[in-house]
């Protein structure tokens, strides 16, 4: 069991929360628990909550008196806190509040409603010494009324009320009211020289005092140590101990495991298998409604995008693919579509997955030989993929789709589509052909043909080929050779146009711009107004003056969708000219702006057919050197950026925001095309991202700045851990089991980088991989082409 030594200022992540994998946490009221270092007040090494914003805080710490000195805060201790273990729900430390006197202090979750401490205080002096120690809680109510002492059936508690919550603080070696300045527990502790003495307190909080009380005692009378070893020996056989040369990385890759653990719930009625929510903070985990389905967008279901980066980061719990796999399946339609976001709740998002579920089920198949689970899911996968080719997807019939909502995209700030943003477009995102959106479903195909192949279903086999290789055409198709980049295309045009204003007019009234066109263009009609109760107008659209010949098109109001600032809407038709422009619904002040729509916009998610393996090597290697490697526009400091630069200066976090699982795609892009010292660069530029913000912040983070590296948006998210998955592949190691490992060219990192699970132990050199097995068989490879390496 490794034993850490991480202090303040090393890499941190210190929430606590219920482990699905130990008993089944409240969905809809699971309290969730972040220790903080020296932060609050009073400043103390101190557990913090707001029970999901149902309380201001809630905050739990010690305080040390000896010989009339007190202490409480870290700084003044004699020997710094030091995090010595963690687990998603459990976390160790040492500290000496005085020197000779040292502390073992942990901290355990083990439901939803309660959190549980135990101090073993150890007097490594040579003489006796008497300490007062406090047990301290700080309750700042939304309502109800601060926690204060009392007593529950003639033992000495401290118990309050919030929010619907009676939270009770139980302390074992039957405490008194403490003397200090805080609602506290106390005991009078002598200890003789050598002595230690173990302390042990819980607090619960039901709904009401009563029922926290019984909790709290039940809690404190569990055994702890088979508790504890029972969670670390989960633990052991869940992840991966990974050391490389520089503890940072070790402590990142670390938490990132904890972190991806303790973001699942288990199934429930809606779903067959466990799920998970994207950031597992203390503001969260309550359901005002009760069902859940009143949660905010990183509570309400899985996506398929964040599924694949889920996935990633437990590399060894196969099995949670497997059921994230199975939850979509479950929700799958007679027509083949499958929502885009299932819930635990029975939440449905009403548009559908992006098409990344064959290719996840493949790997799956790959690593664990699972037949039955292939078979069983071919034929609804099979569906999903041509669900994608119905007229809901393909409405001008070409055999090429395009998205329904930005949402399915995985890029929900693209500005091309976004109606949030002032800077952004807010195309009508159905009138786009996206090659990211072509390349999933081209890798989708070939997954398919790999499964069809495997189970021995020639007669799908025609149909997919065909269809793959409609997709990998459509998708070169839009490759500009002047930016080195696949390009968003027109579904009309099929062409790739910058955008231009054709005509600017206030209110009503009629406009001739008498425009022509190269080649035929679509329209963006934008109302600017500040009136929050403006009317959509009806714009009329025509080739010529008169409107006696040519195209013309009415945009009715109903076409408008409100944007920051205004509306938008999309013409449906191209024109190659336009005479004349009718406005009619809107007041004197609205200001309307007809442009023609530009598809020029350069982001991260144009290098999915990278990750499809689409183009050949020469434009493959053309793309990574001209537009990726390019310090102008992808190549950042801290990671590939969402956008190649800001449309103002207000859009710098959106465009220079890093997104960890888009930035896995591309680094897995690049390994296809052998370019694994470039990937290695990736996976550095992102590992010191998130290692900054857990220096600093203590905090995952949404996303990233990629010319700072600072944190950006969610605390916690899942899309802002360490990318474990990428660094494995990079490494070229998988984990296949305790018994089967399998490897691929050559390390390269800077250091040699050493994996133990499960008695399994692989040290990846440079020029030689020995791996050790817990039989004692040992085996060293040299050669870089890919094998797997067992006990057989």
């Amino acid at each position: 069991m490794r034993e850490w030594n991480l202090k303040t200022g090393d890499p941190l992540s210190l929430t606590l929360a219920a482990d699905a994998r130990l008993c089944k946490p409240d969905y809809v009221n699971d309290h969730i628990w972040e220790l903080e270092i020296g932060a609050g007040e009073p400043a103390a090494l101190a557990v913090r909550t707001t029970y999901g914003l149902r309380a201001r805080s809630m905050r739990l710490f010690y305080r040390f008196d000896e010989l009339g000195k007190s202490v409480t805060s870290p700084a003044e201790f004699h020997a710094a806190p030091r995090l010595r273990r963690f687990y998603p729900n459990f976390l160790l430390f040492s500290f000496s509040p005085f020197e000779g006197l040292e502390i073992s202090a942990e901290y355990w979750i083990p439901e939803s409603h309660a959190i549980a401490g135990r101090l073993t205080i150890a007097n490594r002096a040579v003489f006796v010494r008497k300490i007062n120690f406090e047990l301290c809680a700080a309750l700042m109510p939304l309502d109800g009324q601060s926690i204060a002492h009392t007593q529950q059936q003639m033992v000495n508690v401290l118990a309050g009320q919030t929010g619907g919550l009676a939270p009770v603080l139980f302390m074992t070696g039957g405490p008194s009211a403490g003397p200090g300045p805080h609602p506290s527990l106390a005991l009078d502790l002598q200890f003789d020289a050598g002595l230690t003495r173990t302390i042990t307190w819980t607090l619960a909080s039901e709904a009401s005092v009563e029922a926290s009380f019984e909790l709290a005692r039940r809690t404190a009378a569990r055994p702890w140590d088979a508790e504890r070893a029972r969670i670390e020996m989960l633990d052991a056989g869940q992840t991966l101990d990974i050391q490389t040369g520089d503890p940072d990385w070790d402590a990142a890759l670390a938490f990132s495991q904890k972190a991806a653990l303790s973001l699942f719930y288990p199934a429930s009625k809606h779903l067959p298998s466990s799920s998970f929510v994207q950031a597992r903070q203390p503001d969260g985990g309550y359901s005002h409604k009760g069902d859940g389905r009143d949660y905010p967008p990183s509570w309400n279901g899985q996506s398929a995008l964040e599924t694949y980066y889920l996935s990633s980061l437990i590399p060894v719990e196969r099995h949670l693919t497997r059921g994230l796999l199975e939850n979509y399946l479950s929700v799958q339609t007679e027509d083949g579509s499958i929502d885009g976001k299932p819930g635990l709740a029975g939440q449905r998002a009403k548009f559908a997955a992006a098409p990344m579920l064959a290719g996840m089920a493949w790997k799956y198949y790959q690593e664990t030989h699972d037949t039955d689970f292939l078979a069983k899911a071919f034929p609804k996968l099979l569906a999903f993929f041509w669900n994608w080719f119905s007229p809901d997807h393909d409405r001008d019939h070409d055999g090429i789709p395009e998205w329904n909502h930005i949402l399915e995209t995985g890029f929900d700030d693209n500005p091309l589509f976004d109606v949030w943003h002032p800077w952004s477009q807010g195309i009508n995102i159905a009138v786009i052909h996206d090659p990211a959106l072509e390349a999933m479903l081209y890798r989708e195909a070939e997954s398919l043909i790999l499964m069809a192949e495997k189970l021995e279903r020639a007669s799908e086999l025609t149909l997919l080929h065909s269809q793959a290789s409609a997709l990998r055409s459509s998708v070169e198709e839009s490759w500009n050779a002047r930016l080195a980049l696949y390009s968003y295309r027109d579904r009309v045009t099929k062409q790739c146009l910058p955008g231009k204003v054709i005509a600017k007019h206030k209110g009503n009234g009629n406009m001739r711009p008498k425009a022509e066109f190269e080649a035929p263009v679509r329209l963006l009609i934008e109302v600017q107004t500040k009136s929050p109760a403006a009317k959509r107008p009806v714009v009329e659209v025509s080739e010529l003056v008169n409107k006696v010949k040519g195209e013309s098109e009415t945009i009715e109001a109903s076409q408008f969708q409100w944007r920051s600032g205004g509306l938008v809407a999309t013409s449906q038709k191209v024109f190659s000219k336009i005479g004349r422009i009718s406005v009619k619904g809107l007041e004197d002040k609205d200001k309307i702006i007809i442009r023609s729509v530009d598809t020029t916009g350069e982001d991260i998610t144009l290098f999915t057919p990278l990750w499809a393996r689409i183009p050949n090597h020469q434009r493959a290697q053309v793309m990574i050197g001209r537009s990726l490697l390019d310090a102008d526009r992808f190549d950042r400091p801290f990671g590939i950026p969402a956008l190649t630069f800001a449309p103002g200066s207000e859009a710098d976090s959106v465009s220079m925001s890093i997104h960890l699982p888009w930035n896995q795609l591309v680094g897995e892009g690049l390994l296809a095309y052998g370019f694994r010292n470039e990937a290695a660069r990736l996976t550095a530029h992102l590992m010191n991202a998130v290692i900054q913000s857990l220096k600093q912040s203590r905090a995952f983070y949404q996303r990233y700045h990629a010319e700072t590296g600072s944190g950006i948006g969610e605390r916690g998210a899942l899309s802002g851990l360490a990318p474990v998955g990428l660094f494995l592949q990079t490494l070229g190691v998988t984990i296949l089991s305790a018994t089967r490992v399998r490897l691929e060219g050559k390390n390269p990192f800077v250091w040699p980088v050493t994996i133990q699970y499960k008695g399994l132990k692989v040290v990846r050199g440079h020029d030689k991989t020995d791996i050790i097995f817990a039989n004692g068989k040992t085996v060293s490879v040299t050669d870089p082409a890919p094998l797997v390496v067992s006990t057989d």
